[in-house]
């Protein structure tokens, strides 16, 4: 291939680490705009994801266009179909980013019912999670991206606990059954971007090994 074609599946690349770092600071600013509860940094994250949009656009299309014109073989091939899934994961975990801003707006307009510790602690693991994928994918580790996947039980786990938690509250006072919707819908964003970084360390797998594990059997399935 010629040497302009490399040139721009590294701008690819480097375009997508962009768009997960814009990510990742959407999902930060997320959650601080809860536990804060600052809707004006809500409002703020929420006018950012034109700017996550604009460029999934322009990646997706730098994409198509090098698979159109360079015919590119098969390592290539994968490395620009890879790239085109993981920024979808990466608009959709901005996408999850907006809707914890938008129940934080909600939140913020009354009393807090309860301190806000597990949510902080997920949102930390999410985004730990999606951190070390987009690694894996940089410096094409598989090992890496393994080790990303098995971190959604912790995640999953931390969403059943805070549901838990807010059943109790609900059952025990039905005033609080408002809020605590709220915060069972921000338990649920946190889960779906575990979910995305998950995504993203299955596909970085394909990437370097040709292997869709995806959807294989679990150890206990």
């Amino acid at each position: 291939m010629p040497r302009h074609f490399h040139e721009e599946l590294e701008q690819v690349k480097e375009k997508t680490l962009k768009l997960g770092s814009l990510v990742e600071t959407m999902v930060e600013n997320a959650v601080s705009s809860l536990v804060d509860r600052d809707s004006r940094l809500a409002d703020q994250t929420i006018e950012s994801d034109r700017i996550v949009d604009s460029l999934e656009v322009e990646i997706n299309e730098d994409c198509i266009r090098l698979l159109a014109l360079q015919q590119p073989a098969a390592k290539d091939l994968r490395f620009i179909t890879t790239a085109m899934k993981i920024t979808t994961d990466l608009e959709r975990t901005a996408d999850q980013a907006v809707n914890i801003c938008e129940r934080a707006i909600e939140l913020n307009e009354g009393p807090q019912l309860k301190p806000y510790i597990d949510i902080p602690i997920m949102s930390q693991l999410a985004q730990k999670m999606m951190r070390e994928a987009l690694d894996a994918f940089v410096q094409r580790d598989p090992e890496l991206a393994r080790r990303v996947i098995p971190e959604d039980n912790k995640v999953d786990a931390l969403k059943d606990q805070i549901f838990r938690e807010l059943l109790t509250f609900m059952m025990e006072d039905p005033r609080t059954i408002p809020r605590a919707i709220c915060l069972i819908l921000v338990s649920r964003h946190l889960e779906r971007i575990a979910d995305h970084a998950t995504n993203v360390a299955e596909m970085v797998v394909f990437l370097v090994e040709g292997k869709n594990i995806r959807h294989a059997a679990s150890p206990n399935g």
